[in-house]
C-alpha cells in the first residue's frame, strides 16, 4: 500500500508514452522501443568500529527505458534489505536537437554530474542531499555549442513527507526534535566545455533556492545552496574539484536527514569541498575495464558552535568491469562521518570521534 502512489505514477507515465508513441510514429522515423533491465548486487563490509557484515544480497533492481519519436520514458525501482524505494520515474520530450524537457522523479541538477565521485560509496555531498538526489519536478536542459544549461523546479522530496526514511536519496527528515520536510526549490546549473592542457575541461556553477517547512507550526524557512565545479579529463585520467555551500535558515544549528532507514543530523549550514582523481586502465586481457580512484570530501560547518564539528571522508578503491559484472572494492576512512563510525555529518555530540575505517566490497550484475 505504501508504494501505490509511486507505482501509479510509473504506470501512468508508461501509458502516456504508449499513447503518444502511436501519434509520433506518423511524424518520426524513430522506431518505438522498450528496454527492460535490472541488476542484482551483493555486498561485504568489514568495519573497525563494529561487527563485520558477511557477503549478502544488497540490492534487486528493475529498470524500464522506452521511447517513440520525440518522447521517452525511464523508470527504476529498487529492493533493499528491509525496504523498497523508487529511484526515478520520469517522462521526457526531445523538443529539439539541443533542448530536452523531463517531468517526474529525476536527478536534481546540482554540482558535478552525474556524480561528484567514482566510488560506490560516493562523497560527503550524497549524505547531505546535494549529490545524486532524486525528487519530483520538471527540468529543461539546453545545449548551445560548448555551453549547457539546466533549469529545474522541484516540488519537494519524492514521497512528499519527511517522516519516511525508507528511500534511496537523502532528504530532509521529520524527527521529534527537528520536524521538517522539503518544499519547493528552483534550480539553475551552467557548464562550459573546452579543450585545455591536452585534455577536456568542464567548468560550471550551480545554485538553488527553496524552502523547508516545520510540519508542526507550518512555518517555512529558506533552503539554499551554490557550488562551483570543474572536471578535467586527459587520456585515462579524470580530476574533479568542487566547492559547495548549503544553508537551511532554520532556528537551529542542525537539521535531520534520512535514507536507507537511518535518520541522522547534519550541520544546518556548511561548506563541502571535494577533490577526486581517477585513472582508467581500460581493457586488459581478461577484463573490460579497471578504474582506480581516490575521493576526498569534507563538511565544514560555517557556524562556530559547540554542537558542530568538521567531518572528513576519504574513499580509495577500484572498480572492475567484466561483461555484466561490475565490482567495487573501497576502503572508506571517515572522521566524525556518518556511515563511517560518526553520529552524523558536521555535528558534535561531545564524544571523541577519531578516524574510523571500513572495507566495502560490492559485486553487481547489470542486465
Amino acid at each position: 500500500m505504501k508504494n501505490r502512489s509511486t507505482l501509479s505514477l510509473t504506470f501512468a507515465l508508461i501509458a502516456t508514452l504508449s499513447s503518444a508513441a502511436h501519434a509520433a510514429e506518423s511524424t518520426s522515423t524513430t522506431e518505438p522501443h522498450v528496454d527492460i533491465g535490472g541488476a542484482v548486487r551483493f555486498n561485504y563490509g568489514w568495519l573497525d568500529y563494529g561487527p563485520t557484515s558477511r557477503l549478502q544480497l544488497e540490492l534487486l533492481r528493475a529498470d524500464i527505458d522506452a521511447g517513440a519519436g520525440p518522447l521517452f520514458l525511464s523508470a527504476q525501482y529498487r529492493w533493499y534489505d528491509g525496504f523498497d524505494a523508487v529511484h526515478h520515474a520520469y517522462l521526457g520530450w526531445n523538443a529539439s536537437e539541443d533542448t530536452v524537457v523531463q517531468a517526474g522523479i529525476q536527478q536534481v541538477p546540482f554540482g558535478l554530474l552525474p556524480f561528484a565521485a567514482q566510488s560506490f560509496w560516493f562523497g560527503s555531498g550524497y549524505y547531505l542531499g546535494i549529490e545524486d538526489d532524486y525528487d519530483p519536478g520538471m527540468v529543461i536542459r539546453h545545449r548551445d555549442g560548448a555551453d549547457q544549461w539546466h533549469l529545474g523546479w522541484f516540488a519537494g522530496d519524492e514521497y512528499g513527507t519527511g517522516a519516511r526514511s525508507d528511500r534511496y536519496s537523502f532528504d530532509v527528515a521529520q524527527t521529534d526534535t527537528l520536524p521538517y520536510r522539503e518544499r519547493e526549490r528552483l534550480h539553475l546549473r551552467y557548464e562550459h566545455s573546452q579543450a585545455w592542457a591536452g585534455g577536456d575541461l568542464l567548468l560550471g556553477g550551480s545554485a538553488f533556492s527553496g524552502r523547508v517547512e516545520n510540519v508542526r507550526t507550518g512555518q517555512r524557512y529558506g533552503h539554499h545552496a551554490a557550488a562551483v565545479h570543474a572536471q578535467w579529463t586527459r587520456d585515462s585520467w579524470t580530476t574533479q574539484l568542487q566547492w559547495a555551500r548549503y544553508r537551511y535558515s532554520i532556528p537551529s544549528e542542525r537539521i535531520a536527514m534520512s535514507a536507507f532507514l537511518a535518520p541522522f543530523e547534519i550541520a544546518a549550514e556548511a561548506d563541502v569541498p571535494t577533490a577526486n582523481v581517477a585513472y582508467s586502465f581500460g581493457k586488459t586481457r581478461w577484463l573490460d575495464n579497471v578504474t582506480c580512484y581516490n575521493n576526498l570530501s569534507m563538511t565544514l560547518p560555517v557556524q562556530d558552535a559547540p554542537q558542530l564539528r568538521n567531518s572528513w571522508q576519504n574513499v580509495t578503491g577500484c572498480s572492475v568491469q567484466k561483461g555484466a559484472m561490475l565490482t567495487y572494492a573501497d576502503w572508506i576512512a571517515g572522521k566524525n562521518m556518518w556511515f563511517a563510525g560518526g553520529n552524523g555529518v558536521g555535528i558534535d555530540d561531545g564524544a571523541a570521534t577519531g578516524w574510523h575505517s571500513r572495507f566495502n566490497l560490492n559485486i553487481g550484475f547489470y542486465f
